[in-house]
């Protein structure tokens, strides 16, 4: 526990560790369900897999609002494609991958049991001059087991998922890790849910731990069209490029700076009274906040916003964090701190808003 922060660094590191591909998400959502099940009141699963956790309100009359708070547990992965006559695995990318991120990684792949691969690449040494100066392609890269093809294929699949292997650690106030995005959003969900668990709210809460983020928003759409919340509240990462060479304008997050509070993304445009509610409630707690404007890339709040029946009231609290997309994210304690704060505090003070249009 790091007790400056008062974050359990321990569960967080266990948290993205434990593997979940999209559509694969299994082991993830067993290890949810352990951590929030004591804090709730009913914990299920719908069809597509995601879990939902609902902390009944026990202040007024039922029905009592509904407030749907998304949190995706997939990470960006792979999937087996082929493998080939000397016992390479060939893959296809679940989620959206940069290339040369890939060289010299480690991965696990998913078959009957887990079996540790390496990503392989064409060495520089044997590369022509021309070769030398091209990008990667994610053609350009298979996996080695180090087995031969009758030994791998006695444990690995066609349609087996691979993840990414790497374990948390602590640099100085920031934890560095594979899966940042998402489980650290999934890690600020349960431990919300705990600091609530004595809690009396005026509002049905319902933790959604949604599936298939990566590949399309698709779990926190058909959730959202069940549960068909008033309001929503998505946690995801963001990007912070607060780094050499990226201009002012560029940063769109700044680590350390305080969580932020979401704008707009590459598919949603919030509610522009959710925005205001949540940097009156993180003012008035003086808790540290930026703004988010994500000019590309989607998140679960489009899917929360559009599929609850004639849309719901949402926004979206997010976790600055750098190399998104890498083994290497990066996200400050105090951020991830601060955004547990800010969920906390506006779950507490939602049901008493004034959300009329103004």
């Amino acid at each position: 526990m790091a007790k400056k922060h008062k974050i359990d660094i321990n569960l967080l590191g266990e948290i993205c560790k434990v593997p979940g591909a999209p559509g694969f998400e299994q082991r993830i959502r067993m290890k949810v369900i352990e951590e929030v099940k004591p804090y709730v009141d009913s914990v299920t699963t719908d069809a597509m897999g995601s879990v939902h956790a609902l902390k009944l309100g026990t202040k007024g009359s039922a029905p009592r609002k509904k407030v749907m708070i998304a949190a995706h547990m997939d990470e960006i992965s792979f999937i087996v494609t082929h493998i080939d006559d000397d016992g390479y695995v060939r893959f296809h990318p679940l989620g959206g991958f940069d290339p040369k991120t890939l060289t010299a990684q480690r991965v696990i792949i998913h078959g009957k049991e887990d079996v540790l691969g390496v990503m392989g690449t064409k060495p520089i040494h044997i590369m022509k001059p021309e070769e030398r100066k091209k990008m990667p392609d994610l053609g350009d890269y298979y996996i080695d087991t180090g087995m031969k093809k009758n030994e791998v294929e006695k444990l690995i699949s066609i349609g087996n998922s691979i993840t990414r292997e790497r374990e948390l650690c602590v640099m100085g106030p920031c934890v560095n890790a594979k899966s940042l995005d998402n489980r650290v959003s999934v890690y600020i969900l349960i431990e919300a849910f705990k600091e609530l668990a004595k809690k009396n709210l005026d509002v049905d809460v319902y933790g959604v731990f949604t599936v298939q983020e990566e590949v399309g928003l698709r779990g926190a759409m058909t959730a959202a069209s069940g549960i068909d919340p008033d309001f929503g509240i998505n946690l995801d990462v963001t990007l912070a490029c607060d780094y050499p060479m990226a201009q002012p304008h560029e940063r769109i997050t700044s680590l350390g700076e305080g969580t932020a509070i979401k704008v707009l993304d590459g598919a949603t445009i919030c509610d522009y009274r959710m925005v205001s509610f949540m940097q009156k409630i993180a003012e008035k707690k003086k808790i540290p906040f930026q703004m988010e404007i994500l000019p590309a890339g989607g998140t679960d709040t489009a899917g929360i916003q559009r599929f609850a029946k004639g849309g719901s009231i949402a926004g979206g609290i997010s976790i600055p964090t750098r190399y998104l997309h890498q083994v290497i994210e990066m996200a400050h304690l105090d951020d991830i701190r601060g955004t547990i704060d800010l969920l906390k505090a506006s779950l507490e003070g939602i049901g008493k808003h004034d959300w009329s249009f103004s």
